[in-house]
């Protein structure tokens, strides 16, 4: 195995090379001192919120541990198990009727929609996937719950994007922009995929119902590099596997290391 001392100057290269929109002089830095939610400056209030938060996705965990047990063979979920994520959902709907600006809240929705109908909401007739625990979703369904999901996303997004340079974000606001991109990048990236053989379903209000697979792709590579700038490493890889550019960059660059180092580098 070789050992490389890189300088920052091949470290600011090979983020740009993840994420073609780097830029190192606009670094996010976490900052825990600052308030965990900016829209909420009250420490009592924003722990309440927060706990009220924490006790919907216990209630989704132990959903999902009851799941396991009552069908350790996945040969989909009992009725009990859907009750248990509607229920989740409509206490998000409460949580966010109350605090509409309480970002983490509409990511967290979202993530529950997903679980419920799986990254191919978008796509008519979609095909049977291990993460959506529901299955048979007529069209109609698909496009208010995708309008829903997307807007979630769209929101805590719009909420927490930084819109100066030099940006600080508490530990709290950076999960969430992270976790709000990643979601809405395996989204655009699942549709992507079967655009060619499945028709795709969007309220005809949002942008995504006039794009071609293309732009799918590239929104969904812009998407996961920014959950990879907010924390997600993985994220920040998947933003180079769904960017033919990034990924031809990739490959030259590893070419040029392995003359530069030795074949020691790894492909």
């Amino acid at each position: 195995m070789a050992y490389l001392d890189l300088t920052q100057r091949d470290i600011n290269v090979l983020e740009k090379i993840k994420d073609p929109e780097y830029d190192p002089a606009l670094a996010i830095q976490v900052d825990s001192t600052l308030p965990k939610d900016p829209y909420i400056s009250d420490p009592a209030l924003y722990q309440s919120i927060a706990q009220r938060e924490r006790d919907i996705i216990l209630s989704i965990q132990n959903v999902e541990v009851q799941n396991l047990k009552a069908n350790p063979a996945r040969t989909g979920p009992s009725e009990e198990v859907l009750e248990g994520y509607r229920k989740a959902v409509a206490s998000f709907d409460q949580l966010i009727e109350e605090y509409p600006q309480y970002a983490s809240a509409h990511n967290n929705r979202a993530q529950a929609l997903r679980r419920l109908y799986g990254d191919a909401i978008l796509v008519s007739d979609a095909p049977r996937l291990p993460q959506a625990l529901r299955q048979n979703v007529g069209d109609a369904e698909r496009v208010r719950v995708g309008k829903i999901l997307l807007g979630d996303l769209d929101r805590a997004i719009l909420l927490l994007t930084p819109t100066t340079r030099y940006s600080r974000l508490s530990p709290q606001v950076a999960k969430t922009l992270s976790n709000a991109h990643t979601q809405r990048a395996a989204i655009y990236l699942m549709t992507s995929k079967l655009m060619l053989t499945k028709s795709v379903l969007v309220d005809e209000e949002r942008p995504e119902a006039k794009w071609t697979k293309i732009e799918f792709e590239e929104h969904a590579s812009a998407d996961f590099a920014l959950g990879g700038r907010y924390g997600n490493e993985i994220a920040k890889g998947l933003a180079v596997s769904t960017n033919p550019t990034a990924k031809l960059c990739g490959q030259m660059v590893r070419e040029a290391m392995k003359k530069e180092y030795g074949p020691g580098i790894a492909p």
